[in-house]
């Protein structure tokens, strides 16, 4: 996985999910040329994970049908 150091200066328009309100901790998203972008919203200025469509679509639907297997460290 790979990032841009600078989600700001990507000039992109990040969205947060409905589900979130103001105090959450949560992350924005966005797409640009064919990659989905995430950020941390407490930290727009701070760096954005690079993932392929594909990848972030199926990692959305695991999550949302508690489907999605943790990694043990």
């Amino acid at each position: 996985m790979s990032h841009y150091p600078n989600a700001a200066a990507l000039g992109v328009v990040l969205r947060k999910s409905s589900y979130s309100n103001q105090e959450s901790n949560c992350v924005e998203v966005a797409g640009l040329a064919g990659e989905v972008l995430v950020v941390d919203s407490k930290n727009p200025n701070g760096p954005a994970l690079r993932h392929q469509p594909e990848a972030f679509t199926a990692f959305v639907r695991a999550v949302g049908t508690g489907t999605l297997v943790p990694v043990e460290a």
